[in-house]
């Protein structure tokens, strides 16, 4: 009998849902973009972002770990696709592709398998989103920034390449941090002050207004402003 009710506990705590957060935070994956209709008749270009319910799968203290953290599970894969090790981790927990750890001031009330759902975001709410940003490969100083280019005749050959990048004699040395060929893209990127034009509760999605860092189908970041 103790073994069934200390199993019934874990399936509750399993399915509830985690405390209120100052900010809350979900991770989503970006659909693609459309055109949304406001009740006035406007248009506007928005990012649809697929926001399955989360779970925490690990909480942090200061006590235990030194600082206050939770660690939020999303995107449900087949176990047979994770290892040994990520299996061991999650434990009795569905098995799940991205994990994040995002840093709290108060751990109080968080427990492994805590559900955060689309739910804490509601329309004219402003969020930032943070992404990876698309990888452009290495790109030359006129593209990555915005160098003029050389003269097209008389047989040059500078027409989108580096000017000069020495300082002469003195100090006859190129500078640190100096703008040149470099490789572009796959960085963090955060968005901010998005509205949240639709929170779709029933088919877990979420409209924001504007752009959000990533290609189709990247994993992005949720949080209010």
């Amino acid at each position: 009998m103790a073994e069934e009710k200390a199993e019934e506990k874990d399936e509750t705590t399993q399915e509830s849902a985690a405390p209120a957060m100052a900010r809350p935070l979900i991770l989503g994956r970006k659909l693609g973009m459309l055109q949304h209709f406001k009740e006035d008749g406007s248009v506007v270009a928005a990012t649809v972002i697929a926001v399955e319910a989360n779970l925490i799968t690990a909480v942090r203290t200061k006590e235990k770990d030194g600082y206050g953290a939770v660690q939020i599970g999303f995107g449900v894969i087949a176990e047979k696709k994770m290892s040994k090790g990520e299996r061991g981790h999650l434990k009795d927990l569905p098995p799940l592709k991205h994990l994040r750890e995002v840093r709290v001031d108060d751990t109080t009330g968080f427990a492994r398998g805590q559900r955060i759902g689309p739910d804490r975001f509601a329309a004219g709410d402003k969020v930032n989103v943070t992404g990876t940003s698309k990888g452009k490969g290495f790109q030359g100083p006129v593209h990555l920034h915005h160098f003029t280019r050389g003269p097209k005749s008389h047989g040059s050959d500078h027409l989108r390449r580096q000017g000069s990048v020495g300082s002469g004699t003195t100090p006859g040395r190129v500078f640190k941090g100096l703008r040149m060929a470099a490789h572009q893209g796959v960085d963090r990127v955060t968005v901010k002050n998005l509205v949240v034009l639709k929170s779709d509760e029933a088919r877990s999605l979420l409209i924001l207004g504007g752009a959000v860092p990533g290609p189709k189908n990247a994993i992005v970041m949720v949080r209010k402003a």
